[in-house]
């Protein structure tokens, strides 16, 4: 049976739970679901938050080229490129407000011969954000860097 890898990136934010950024199974790499916050813990772009900590207004092109920013992270940790994703589930909390935003930012990222997709409305994420990906990508050989 082929083991699986681990893959924890120093260069994205910490998960927000106890898993890791991505795990190895023999030629697929599995990412966790990626946000858009920094990887210094700072505010997640292009959030307002009210006193209580609530979501007044966000700026969704701001978290899609951070989520795009972290998900190339802990890709370029497992030694796998943006040209490996080969599948994205997409979760929104507005796909009313922020689908046709989101698909621009999406064809400036990738050509017609990107990763399949999925992307689905969520009414909450774990932390004050709008996006986050769960991606699927092609494994480099172990021990092979790109």
């Amino acid at each position: 049976m082929t083991k699986s890898r681990r893959i924890d990136s120093a260069l994205a934010p910490p998960p927000v739970g106890a898993y890791p950024h991505a795990r190895q199974h023999g030629n697929l790499l599995f990412l966790s679901g990626i946000g858009p916050r920094p990887p210094d813990g700072g505010a997640v772009p292009g959030v307002t938050l009210d006193a209580a900590g609530e979501v007044v207004d966000y700026d969704i092109d701001a978290q899609c080229h951070a989520v795009f920013a972290n998900v190339r992270a802990v890709l370029q940790s497992a030694s796998a490129s943006w040209e490996d994703l080969l599948d994205v589930t997409v979760y929104l909390t507005d796909i009313k407000r922020d689908f046709l935003s989101f698909n621009r930012i999406w064809a400036d990222y990738f050509r017609a011969d990107g990763p399949s997709r999925t992307t689905v409305e969520v009414a909450r994420l774990p932390t004050p954000i709008a996006i986050e990906l769960k991606c699927i990508a092609a494994a480099p050989p172990a021990g092979s860097k790109k």
